[in-house]
């Protein structure tokens, strides 16, 4: 619409060009009333069918055709409508579409030359002059085959090159979109085998491959892991490990320049291969060596074979192998895509990696932990008591004294040993809070903790509704919980009030007991109990990792208060 309009602008200020033509800018006033149509057309609808992008392309090669009538010369501005239109092939889908409206353009011209020379424009002006209606203004020595050479030449290649463009780009995205498709796939909580899994079967899938076998091998490990993926007509591909043999390195890992490799049988016979190979680079190897190709043939049967190879980190290197795979492209083209895949992909499953081992060195620390508190406190006095017991029964045996007070202590050192136990348990268990769970679990905390010690507690809460990330109503019960334990640990306190409220979108969480108090005295933020190193550490962590600020109230021998306060809506910097 915009090229008509200001084509009708050309023809105002240079009427030269088509002559005053009447039926020339109705053609363009035409042409402009359909683009006015489509636009609004669209705004309603917002997507178009394949049929119609059809009916529209082909108004754009007709309507351009017939307005090219009416301009003279070779270099005429007019002739941009048909490079307009290429555009717009190369556009909507590629390379021979476009080349076909090219030719579809071409066609037009040399029937609209054969037209005017068979005298057509004279007859139509005859037929109009017999009514009074203005003449076509229609030079046909412009349309003389010897000019139409060159315009169809161009317009050809033309075609071809915006054609080809808008291949390369459409292949882009397409690469792109595979690319993140596949990146989707390496996910931590499907850990480093299911990662594996899902983009081995994306593999599969994408390439029409039978089968794969992913071999890798630990830069400090002389063993071969293989794992095999197997396609499957219904559901997901199978993935499975393989028990690894002693000539699985020379087989699947042996050492070659080729970075990427493409086998297929030569001339039929079972040791014979022809072979692409690529270097790291990309570039190709001129002297290929089909052995890899020989050797897995006499571990495995196949037609052909794609290859390429995957470095993670410093720690583990490997190739994947793609058996009877499709390909549909070039072949050097579809092992750089390959080579490009892999090197995109490596480093988020090498993510996943480096993320499950530091998950089980965190549960291994962890664990050491609650090993070194069942050791040091409650096998300890387990221990402890089995000893009493003993000299209680040899006492009795003997009916030196009464043991009635002995046995009392002895019960209350279990009942101690029994709570310390219930809590170490209650902080190895995955918390499920969220903002609306938040209230209830901090109400039956407090409930359970007056339960378990006899320690008169209580619970206030001045918000109906928490309105915080999950993780940050996580650390609040965490937080709750451990001064809990440390009121009923340090304290000798007889009541705790544990208060949660809010004041200007800030989230305000107390905890007051009338125990011993803390070892100074006065009121410290977070940053002073760091420069004296005071305070609760395992508390001042959390309230750092959901950001918020710590108070502590210290009056030894009178209580304590803790309080904490939490930006409204602030995450915290891991979830846990």
């Amino acid at each position: 619409m915009f090229l008509a309009l200001s084509a009708l602008v050309a023809i105002w200020r240079d009427p030269g060009e088509v002559g005053n033509s009447v039926w020339a800018s109705g053609l363009l006033a035409f042409y402009i009333a359909q683009g006015v149509f489509i636009i609004l057309l669209l705004r309603r609808r917002q997507q178009s069918t394949p049929a119609f992008r059809l009916l529209v392309h082909s108004a754009d090669v007709l309507w351009p055709a017939l307005i090219l009538t009416f301009t003279t010369g070779q270099s005429n501005p007019f002739f941009l409508f048909f490079v307009f239109v290429l555009a717009a092939a190369a556009y909507r889908w590629g390379l021979w579409e476009t080349v076909g409206t090219a030719a579809a353009e071409v066609v037009l011209l040399w029937v609209e030359s054969v037209v005017l020379q068979l005298g057509f424009a004279e007859w139509i002006n005859r037929i109009l002059l017999a009514h009074h209606w203005p003449v076509m203004r229609i030079d046909a020595a412009d349309f003389e085959p010897k000019r139409l050479v060159m315009r169809s030449i161009y317009l050809l290649v033309m075609g071809l090159l915006l054609g080809y463009l808008a291949e390369q780009q459409k292949q882009l995205r397409a690469e792109k979109a595979v690319i993140a498709r596949i990146l989707g796939r390496a996910r931590v909580e499907s850990g480093l085998t299911g990662t594996l899994q899902e983009i081995a079967g994306e593999l599969i899938t994408m390439y029409g491959a039978k089968s794969a076998v992913l071999a890798s091998q630990e830069a400090n490990n002389y063993r071969v892991f293989l794992a095999e993926i197997r396609a499957s007509e219904v559901g997901a591909p199978v993935f499975r490990w393989l028990d690894s043999t002693a000539s699985d390195k020379d087989t699947f890992l042996s050492e070659s320049p080729a970075h990427a490799s493409y086998a297929w049988r030569g001339d039929g016979r079972a040791e014979s291969f022809r072979v692409i190979s690529l270097d790291e680079s990309g570039d190709r190897l001129r002297s290929a060596s089909p052995d890899y190709a020989v050797r897995l043939s006499q571990r495995r049967d196949f037609r052909c074979v794609m290859s390429v190879s995957f470095i993670f980190g410093r720690e583990w290197w490997g190739r994947i192998f793609l058996f009877d795979p499709t390909l549909t492209g070039d072949t050097e083209e579809e092992l750089r895509f390959l080579q490009e895949l892999v090197r995109q992909v490596g480093p988020a499953v090498y993510n996943v990696y480096l993320l499950r081992r530091l998950r089980m060195r965190a549960g291994a620390v962890e664990r050491a932990r609650f090993a070194r508190e069942l050791h040091d406190g409650a096998v300890q006095s387990l221990i402890a008591v089995e000893m009493q017991v003993d000299v209680l029964r040899r006492q009795a045996a003997n009916n030196a004294v009464s043991i009635p007070e002995e046995l009392g202590r002895i019960q209350g050192l279990l009942r101690e040993e029994v709570l310390k136990l219930r809590e170490l348990m209650q902080q190895m268990k995955s918390l499920d809070v969220d903002s609306r769970k938040l209230l209830g679990f901090l109400g039956d905390a407090v409930e359970r903790f007056q339960r378990e010690t006899g320690i008169s507690a209580r619970f206030l809460s001045e918000v109906e509704v928490v309105e915080m990330p999950p993780q940050v109503c996580r650390e609040l019960a965490r937080i709750v919980q451990e001064g809990l334990v440390n009121v009923r640990k340090h304290s000798g306190a007889r009541q705790v009030l544990v208060r949660l409220g809010q004041t200007n979108g800030d989230l305000h969480m107390m905890i007051e007991d009338d125990g011993r108090g803390f070892p100074f005295t006065g009121r410290l933020s977070q940053a002073e109990m760091e420069k004296i190193g005071k305070g609760p550490l395992i508390i001042k962590e959390r309230v750092r990792l959901i950001e918020g600020e710590l108070t502590i109230e210290s009056n030894p021998g009178r209580g304590s208060r803790l309080e904490i306060r939490v930006p409204q809506k602030r995450e915290v910097n891991y979830g846990q």
